[in-house]
């Protein structure tokens, strides 16, 4: 699923202080030392005394089968072997009914130190997490926004340990932005576009499409003409795609997600329309090569494995010491506040495969 309020220096070519540096590093420091003994707080069940005590760790993903999902995940992993914790996986498959069944079943197992959340509604867990602190387990939610406002990446939850997320208002802001760029660099007049949710019905693409809409509404000469689904998949992606050339064949641009963008090129070469405009998000391997052969106009950066070391390493931290890190920003040092475009594509390193 593909980032947050990105404001990252301008025009730097500086690689990923966050994002793209290597995550191995980043656990091996907190292996070394990054951990802070606690007190003795005994009587809280979710707290750890003993700073050598193996933690236990829940992990509730959305999908473990996404190609988004997967770094995160490993990442995460990766931080918990390197802070001396065990993880247990728990995999949605993007049903949020099974998920807060989940979390239901990691709350009355009784063993777990902290969760890790990775909600697919917005509000659907919150309940629960508030439980959760109530018994004195640590709960870092990531990737996703807990709560009701898709505009912020502050904890809307009392007693969150960590927030590690992106903004999906500012994604549509930036892919609307991006949409403006593209269709005047062809000097479009009217410049109809086709919009490709991922689920059209999740809070997710709502807050997306809204700010997209908001920041396109200044420039009459754009007109959403179409829509489509990709599911977060490109076969889903590629059908769509289709379905909106089919119907609309005076499409010049189409906004999408990575996902979808990789069906959506192979729409395109079949029905030899290549030159139609694209913008999308995600920031993983294939978006950047769209991007860098200029397939894409735009790309909106997002880095799931960062999210997947931060929120871990974050969770361990309020388990051994109590810290409570607030909001954290898994992208706050990528270049030109996080949008990948021909000039400065090559200033990121993609943490997912698209």
């Amino acid at each position: 699923m593909v980032g947050g309020s990105f404001p990252g220096p301008k025009g730097t070519s500086m690689k990923n202080s966050i994002v793209r540096r290597s995550v191995a590093l980043v656990v091996a420091a907190v292996a070394a030392g990054g951990l802070v003994a606690c007190s003795d707080n005994s009587n809280n069940p979710g707290s750890a005394t003993d700073n050598n005590r193996r933690l236990q760790i829940a992990y509730l993903s959305f999908a473990v089968a996404n190609s988004y999902d997967a770094p995160m995940l490993a990442a995460a992993k990766a931080a918990a072997a390197a802070g001396n914790a065990e993880v247990t996986v728990f995999d949605a498959n993007n049903d949020p009914q099974t998920q807060f069944s989940q979390f239901q079943n990691a709350l009355s197992a009784g063993k777990y130190d902290g969760i890790i959340v990775q909600p697919i509604l917005g509000t659907g867990l919150t309940s629960l997490v508030t439980q959760a602190v109530g018994q004195g387990i640590k709960v870092v939610n990531i990737d996703q926004i807990l709560g009701p406002d898709y505009t912020t990446d502050q904890p809307q939850v009392d007693g969150l340990s960590a927030n590690v997320v992106f903004i999906p208002s500012k994604i549509g802001q930036q892919l609307g932005q991006l949409t403006v760029q593209a269709c005047q660099s062809k000097n479009l007049n009217p410049c109809n576009v086709g919009f490709m949710y991922d689920i059209k019905a999740s809070t997710l693409d709502a807050a997306i499409n809204k700010a997209f809409t908001d920041a396109i509404a200044g420039t009459p000469s754009i007109k959403v003409v179409a829509e489509g689904e990709s599911f977060f998949t490109p076969a889903l992606g590629l059908t769509a795609t289709q379905n909106m050339l089919q119907a609309h064949p005076e499409l010049n641009l189409l906004v999408a997600s990575d996902q979808g963008l990789e069906g959506a090129t192979q729409a395109l070469a079949a029905a030899n329309k290549t030159d139609l405009l694209m913008v999308g998000y995600g920031g993983s391997a294939a978006g950047f090569g769209y991007v860098k052969n200029g397939t894409v106009f735009g790309d909106v950066v997002q880095a799931p494995a960062s999210e997947g070391q931060l929120g871990m390493t974050a969770l361990i931290n309020a388990i051994r010491s109590g810290e409570n890190s607030g909001a954290i920003n898994p992208v706050a040092s990528l270049p030109d506040d996080g949008v990948a475009t021909k000039d400065n594509v090559d200033q990121f390193t993609a943490e997912w495969p698209g």
